[in-house]
Order: structure tokens, then C-alpha cells, then sequence
């Protein structure tokens, strides 16, 4: 576990991906704070969660309060919700990394590439929040159902951000779960892996695959 990241706050921890990574952090000794804007939402997942793990430091909160108790902060709720739930928890997020997984699907074309306005959802958090906030962008390619599992996942993970330090400190997290993190670049490559969703989308409708994913081929240099 990271010696300087020991609580993260799941905004949106009650849905299937914020759920997956609670329980998967929990698990690799992370204490979890599951944010929701009800604070009965959050402590039904998190009692959800402990009946399954009875061992796990998971806890259930109203979004403000996870995210201001939290070393860093994650955000899973869809993409209509992005923005308003980011301004509701901006004062909590000063100083922090904050991980957002957002992908712009817009329904009934989910399957279909829609990037927003200014080219990335992501890069729109950044704007929102400026720079006493370091925004890194991963995981919109892994499947929900994946991180819901006991299994090993076939899945790397693409990580962009305008820091470094920022983006080393989310692959620790990735590595945490078993899964491999890549440096992509700054945060408007993050409009990448947003588009990625989409297509995996729709090779899973295609193909019948039950969550589809990425890998990198080629391994580093030793450094």
C-alpha cells in the first residue's frame, strides 16, 4: 500500500465501477470511504460491501464528507452528473489528487464516439477545479464486472495527467488492484481512453464479449 495515500473517497461508490474499485481497494488494505449524495446510499453500500468482507475499513458517507476526510478522491458517476458533483465537493478537493474515471456516453448511442465540447470530459474537471487540483484521468476501459470479481483481469490501464508525481501515485493504486498502469501523457490525451469506451462498447455487443478491455504490448526499459 502507498506510504502517502492510506483512505480514498469513492464519489459514486454505490454504482457497479465505483463499487468494483471499493471493493478490490478494500481488499489491498486501502480504507474506504463510499460517497453518495445521500448519506443513507452510502451506508447501504458500504453494509453491502462489509456483509460480503466483515474484516474491510469501509465506510459509508454523503459525497462532501468522503472526500474531505479522504487522502485522494475518485470520481464514478455518470457523465450527466460530472460536473455538479464535482462542484459540490470542490473545497474538499484542494491540494488532492483527484482520479476521474468519467466517459461522456450519451444514450441511446453509447456504442457511438461523442466527446464533449473542448475534446475530453476530463479535461472539462480540470477546468472546473484549476490547478490547486491535480485531475488524472484512468480506468474508463476496464469492465465493472471485472473489478466485481475474484478473478485475475486481462486489462491494462491508460493514466493521464499534467503531473507526474500525480500519475505515479495512481499507478501505485492501479498496481494495487493487479492490474498494469501506463504513463499516456498529459490530461487532453485522456479524450483517448474516454473514445476507447465506446468502441469496447460496441465489440462487446459484436463479438458477445463480456467486458472487452486494452492491453499494451512491449515492456519498458529497465531504468
Amino acid at each position: 500500500m502507498s506510504d502517502q495515500i492510506k483512505s480514498i473517497a469513492i464519489l459514486g461508490g454505490t454504482g457497479d465501477l465505483g463499487g468494483g474499485l471499493a471493493r478490490q481497494w478494500s481488499r489491498a488494505g486501502y480504507q474506504i470511504l463510499i460517497g453518495s449524495r445521500t448519506l443513507e446510499k452510502g451506508q447501504s453500500a458500504a453494509a453491502d460491501l462489509l456483509k460480503e468482507f466483515p474484516d474491510l475499513n469501509v465506510s459509508g458517507h454523503e459525497n462532501l464528507e468522503a472526500a474531505t476526510a479522504a487522502d485522494l478522491v475518485v470520481l464514478t458517476v455518470p457523465f450527466s452528473h460530472q460536473l455538479s458533483t464535482l462542484d459540490t465537493v470542490k473545497p474538499a478537493l484542494i491540494g488532492k489528487v483527484l482520479i476521474d474515471v468519467t466517459v461522456p456516453l450519451m444514450p441511446p448511442k453509447v456504442g457511438t464516439v461523442q466527446l464533449p465540447e473542448g475534446g475530453s470530459a476530463v479535461v472539462r474537471a480540470q477546468a472546473l477545479l484549476g490547478d490547486e487540483v491535480d485531475v488524472v484521468s484512468a480506468f474508463q476501459n476496464v469492465g465493472a464486472m471485472h473489478l466485481q470479481g475474484d478473478h485475475g483481469i486481462a486489462c491494462d490501464v491508460l493514466v493521464t495527467g499534467n503531473k507526474r508525481a500525480a500519475r505515479d501515485t495512481v499507478i501505485k493504486l492501479v498496481e494495487a488492484l493487479g492490474l498494469r498502469g501506463w504513463h499516456a501523457g498529459p490530461l487532453a490525451n485522456s479524450a483517448a481512453a474516454e473514445a476507447m469506451t465506446s468502441v469496447l462498447i460496441s465489440i462487446n455487443r459484436h463479438h458477445k464479449i463480456n467486458g472487452a478491455g486494452i492491453v499494451i504490448t512491449g515492456a519498458p526499459a529497465a531504468e
